[in-house]
């Protein structure tokens, strides 16, 4: 049965979305693998869900998509015009995967947050989330990781990169800010001690956002049961098919410093496995990539914030014109210029006959293989 906390369906709220301020990490004692058991998915799913549409309503409205990569690093831009100071990214993959507008973001918006994320948590008093379907458990922790990942960021920015925020002194990652059922848990603790330990396909590790360039896409749509296996995919390709994901040196290859992290879960024997996974989701060109280079080096990073503005406020700003017609819009001139490269980057995309992306879902290809309904 449906399932939606009724603080979250007030028009407000929709109409605001809110982040207040950061709750305090309180105890920062590391859960024990007996506590953490409570969180094992049951043998005996039953048929209720969550409905995350106030989430996926946010998601839609706040996030940009820089479109898939084209595998060429953007070179380094100009400084803003009337000062040698660089605003903005300057990431040569600040093209690539998605953006978070936190700039935008108002003290009542980013209150909203802290509320959602504490109605997701005591949703798990109201409802038996280790007796949900294996995908709408897997919804709930993306979904709840994310929300929280979000509001943090919100709240703490303007910053250059997520890893420099601390609640109550202890990193952002590793802080115990979420409760669920009376367990304090942190980021980390979501991904690595429930998800990665009770799911084995590392397809996985694409729904969770850390806030960085370099890191997974947020989507910009809420998982749910339903659509968390195909969400996955379209994350793991378009991240293994970047260069923030993968590429090439001296005939080696380099690979995100995010495989080295969750190699104890998934990739035991690291080359081998690591390639056979890549291969999985790998397009054309990465295909070729694999076949030319040995080996897999997992040093490519990129730290910095996934925002529009680089983490920091610039001074100076510029109105945005629509068919000619000056607007009373105004944003700063590095983001003005971001999103400038960005719109010549999907005319390149459009030249190239890159237009469009079909998603098939539980269907059987001519090979007679097929995409299985549930991520295991």
């Amino acid at each position: 049965m449906p399932f939606l906390p009724s603080r979250l369906a007030r028009p407000a709220l929709l109409a605001s979305f809110a982040f207040a301020m950061a709750v305090p990490a309180h105890a920062q004692t590391a859960p024990t693998d007996d506590t953490l058991a409570t969180f094992a998915p049951s043998q005996s799913p039953n048929n209720d869900k969550i409905d995350y549409g106030i989430w996926d309503e946010a998601m839609k409205s706040i996030v940009i998509s820089m479109g898939p990569s084209l595998r060429e690093g953007a070179g380094r831009p100009d400084p803003s015009f009337g000062t040698r100071r660089q605003y903005g990214h300057v990431s040569r993959y600040r093209l690539e995967g998605t953006r978070v507008m936190f700039s935008f973001l108002d003290s009542d918006v980013i209150a909203s947050f802290t509320e959602y994320r504490k109605d997701l948590e005591k949703t798990a008093d109201i409802v038996d989330i280790q007796a949900l379907s294996r995908n709408e458990q897997l919804a709930y922790w993306i979904n709840l990781h994310n929300v929280a990942l979000v509001e943090q960021i919100a709240n703490a920015w303007p910053v250059r990169q997520p890893r420099e925020i601390k609640v109550d002194g202890v990193p952002l990652d590793d802080a115990r800010f979420i409760t669920v059922e009376g367990i304090k848990l942190s980021p980390r603790d979501i991904r690595e001690k429930i998800v990665y330990r009770h799911w084995e396909d590392p397809i996985v590790i694409y729904g969770f956002w850390r806030g960085e360039i370099g890191g997974p896409s947020l989507q910009r749509e809420a998982f749910n049961a339903d659509n968390v296996a195909r969400l996955l995919i379209r994350g793991a390709g378009d991240f293994v098919n970047s260069l923030r994901g993968t590429q090439e040196q001296s005939n080696t290859l380099q690979v995100s410093e995010h495989y080295r992290e969750v190699a104890p879960f998934f990739f035991p024997d690291f080359e081998k496995d690591l390639r056979a996974h890549l291969s999985r989701f790998a397009d054309e060109n990465t295909t070729v990539l694999l076949t030319k280079t040995s080996g897999a080096d997992p040093v490519i990073n990129e730290r910095d914030i996934a925002d529009l503005e680089g983490g920091v406020r610039e001074p100076t700003y510029q109105n945005i014109t629509s068919n000619g017609v000056s607007t009373s819009f105004r944003i700063p001139q590095s983001m003005a210029a971001l999103l400038k490269e960005r719109e010549t980057k999907f005319q390149e995309i459009i030249r190239k006959g890159r237009t469009g992306t079909v998603t098939f879902s539980n269907i059987t290809l001519p090979d007679g293989t097929s995409e299985p309904a549930e991520v295991k």
